[in-house]
């Protein structure tokens, strides 16, 4: 059977809209999340401390008044007639056939709706969290959690709505409001308050969640500010010289990389390695961005899912050119530095692109000023997010109608209140009449090949993964494509180049993806990572070389393995309220041959998410390990009922069988798997063995076929097909097969010794 790999840190399941969405708790808050008060000026036992938004505002009184009734500002708040805008006048509303009573009792908002298994109940609500374009409801759950309801309120229609307007989601879910998937403490709090310490207990499953300050303040980007009062508080002859002025995290005289990589902590999508630290400004010490992922981002690289800005921003030009996020926004009441095409002006001639020789549009309609005159409108199209949150892609592209024909993507001519009613090959047609025929490739085309997992795409992903003229997170995104094709010269130099690679991502993606023909490869290529000075490279090196053989590392090595497992299950344990953390864990213990922790670690992944398939996956694999292949059986079976296009499950499932010895059965599974997913030559391979033992002769020269020809140079492939067509008579069929490996493989004496013996059966010795 196969493991399940999940060693890429991001949340498996897609989150859907509601993906900040906050928590529910029943006990009185005192209980559960306590706000932790700066201790003044000076330096804490370990370091600088957090004394409050106060102590600055009394020398920062513009940066004061801009912050003030910002989205940060208002980003969470304790539930009160100020902070409330929704309408808890006794109301009733119905969404999915579940009637909710918003009102009123002792001073505090409740809700009387569906709670824990389906149970009616009143819930008090706690926190306000944002404001607008809809403000959410934060509810206090035993065990410190605070769940965030899937009602919400829309500030700008003054009505409430629901997060999944299109999806009844059972009590039971993940998604459910009362379930992980909407809980504040892992899912929203690090962005929302600052210095905020998750305090999450994997073993009662408790949170003892604690922050400075309920909302996003002066220390959230500026980092602990003890040691900078300090010094603005010596007389001014008296303060040593310092060029952040004691600040943690200096913010002036910085990159534009620096400066986008300061907001990209909570403007990203990404796992978390751990609280944040506010050290250092290398992003990959303290979180692991998305790549270009499936369901996450269109083949193009265009924002699908909820996944923020940074992962746009730095696929634009505009960050190629040393653009930063201050460049347009102001810092601290966030708002832009202009409305409309002025603000793209700062930079770019509007006598040029302000015009209707540029856009082609009008700019005044029915007396008003026209959107599809607008910078915007155009490169920065906009989506909901949690139904009404309207945001723009960052990714400041060109419009290509022609991809949209070509992969699929969409394109901000067909966009809803623009062109969409005439069509594609109509937006075609336009573009080109006015900007000619698209001459430059897109990476998008190359990345939907290989999502697709077509062959033809190899080569093109092994160019673009090479390419330093795309963006980093462009080649990590196509490295990891390729780790799903099987390794050749050309596939095993990129990566080695890659390991190297100046940028982190592309080093860690590399690490992740890396297949190599024996384990002493993979030790040789990876052991000089456990060194690397970015967190999220070495510990990814560190956990996939965990149980190597002791041989094959050299004393320092080893040393320094210790560490990095170490250090790597400290980021997971942090993680343990989502399912990938314990499924990480399990992989862990597995390598480490230690069963129990890895069954107990799956097991704790399950229970967080019963639909984290790779969990289940892997925690089968060990139990037939174990001999316990009914347990095994019944979790795979389990996997394919909530998920029958699940190519791996299917395979797994079917080698199980094939084991059990329930050879009919393991051929429907394996044929299955070989269906779901063609290019995987194992299924073929493994099915044409068993279509063999069950007499089903043609139909397993077939599969052993295809799986030759997928990969032509595979011994293992070639004698299997030779050996079945000797089996079946077909000798010479079975000699030219022998040929062909004694080509591929001259070094290898098999093939030699294979001829040898079919020319002398054909000579009938």
């Amino acid at each position: 059977m196969t493991v399940v790999s999940s060693d890429s840190l991001d949340r498996w399941r897609v989150i859907g809209v509601a993906a900040t969405a906050a928590i529910v708790l029943l006990i009185p808050l005192s209980l559960v999340v306590s706000p932790v008060p700066g201790d003044g000026a000076g330096m804490g036992e370990t370091g600088p401390s957090f004394v409050g938004r106060e102590r600055c505002a009394t020398c920062h009184e513009a940066a004061t008044r801009a912050w003030t009734g910002s989205d940060h500002d208002l980003a969470m708040a304790e539930a009160t007639e100020e902070t409330v805008l929704g309408d808890f006048s006794d109301i009733e509303v119905e969404f999915h056939g579940i009637t909710s009573r918003l009102f009123r009792r002792d001073g505090g908002f409740f809700v009387h709706t569906e709670g824990p298994g389906g149970e009616m109940g009143d819930f008090e609500i706690a926190y306000t969290f944002g404001h607008e374009p809809l403000q959410q409801y934060l509810v206090p759950f035993p065990g410190g959690r605070l769940q965030c309801l899937s009602l919400a309120w829309d500030s700008a229609r003054g009505e409430w709505f629901h997060l999944y307007p299109d999806t009844e989601i059972p009590p039971d879910d993940w998604l459910h409001w009362t379930r992980n998937a909407q809980n504040w403490n892992g899912m929203c709090a690090e962005c929302h308050s600052t210095n905020l310490v998750k305090g999450y207990d994997a073993e009662t499953q408790t949170f003892s969640t604690t922050w400075s300050e309920i909302d996003v303040s002066c220390e959230a980007c500026h980092g602990p500010g003890s040691t900078h009062i300090a010094w603005a508080e010596l007389p001014p002859m008296a303060r040593p010289v310092s060029a952040d002025l004691g600040l943690v995290v200096p913010t002036s005289g910085i990159s534009s990389r620096q400066q986008v990589e300061l907001c990209a902590p909570c403007h990203s999508r990404r796992t978390e390695l751990g609280d944040f630290k506010h050290s250092g400004l290398e992003l990959l010490d303290s979180l692991v961005p998305s790549l270009l992922d499936e369901g996450l981002y269109h083949a193009d690289g265009q924002i699908l899912d909820e996944v923020y800005v940074y992962g746009s921003f730095v696929q634009s030009k505009m960050y190629r050119n040393d653009v930063r996020c201050a460049d347009c926004h102001d810092v601290h009441s966030l708002k832009l530095h202009f409305e409309g095409n002025e603000l793209c002006g700062q930079c770019h001639r509007l006598d040029t692109y302000d015009s209707s020789d540029h856009h082609y549009h009008k700019k005044i309609v029915d007396g008003e000023p026209s959107a599809g005159a607008l910078c915007i409108s155009c490169h920065m199209p906009q989506q909901p997010y949690m139904v009404v949150d309207w945001r723009a892609d960052h990714s400041i592209r060109v419009p290509r109608p022609d991809l949209t024909r070509d992969i699929g993507t969409p394109n901000a001519c067909g966009q809803p209140g623009c062109h969409a009613d005439k069509g594609l090959n109509w937006q075609i047609d336009e573009y080109e009449a006015w900007y000619g025929r698209a001459k430059k490739p897109h990476y998008g085309t190359v990345l939907a090949a290989g999502r697709e997992h077509n062959p033809e795409a190899r080569e093109p992903l092994v160019r673009l993964a090479g390419d330093p003229l795309y963006p980093a997170i462009v080649r990590a995104t196509a490295l990891s494509l390729l780790g799903d094709y099987p390794p050749d010269e050309s596939t095993a130099r990129i990566f080695d180049l890659s390991l190297a690679d100046d940028e982190p991502i592309i080093r860690r993606t590399a690490v992740e993806f890396l297949t190599a023909p024996a384990v002493e490869d993979v030790v040789t290529k990876l052991a000089p990572l456990l060194f690397d000075p970015v967190r999220a490279v070495r510990t990814l090196a560190g956990s996939r070389l965990a149980g190597g053989p002791d041989e094959l590392f050299k004393p320092y090595q080893r040393e320094q393995l210790a560490k990095v497992i170490a250090e790597h299950v400290a980021d997971m344990r942090y993680s343990m309220d989502f399912a990938f953390a314990g499924h990480n864990l399990g992989n862990l213990y597995s390598q480490l041959g230690e069963p129990e922790k890895a069954v107990k670690a799956y097991r704790s992944a399950i229970e967080i998410d019963d639909l984290f398939f790779p969990a289940k996956m892997n925690l089968a694999v060990l139990y037939n390990s174990a001999g316990r292949n009914e347990e095994a059986e019944v979790l795979l079976r389990g996997v394919l009922e909530a998920y029958p296009e699940e190519d791996q499950a299917a395979y797994s499932l079917g080698l199980l069988l094939a084991e059990m010895g329930r050879l009919d059965e393991a051929v429907v599974f394996l044929e299955r798997s070989a269906i779901l997913r063609p290019e995987r030559t194992r299924a073929h391979y493994n099915l044409g063995l068993a279509l063999q033992a069950v007499g089903r002769i043609d139909e397993a020269e077939a599969a052993l076929r295809q799986a030759v020809a997928l990969e032509p140079e595979n011994m293992d492939y070639l004698y299997g097909l030779a050996d079945h067509l000797a089996r079946a008579g077909n000798l010479r069929a079975a000699l030219e097969v022998a040929e062909q490996m004694i080509a591929t493989h001259p070094e290898n004496p098999i093939g030699r010794d294979l001829r040898a013996q079919l020319q002398r059966a054909l000579a009938g010795g």
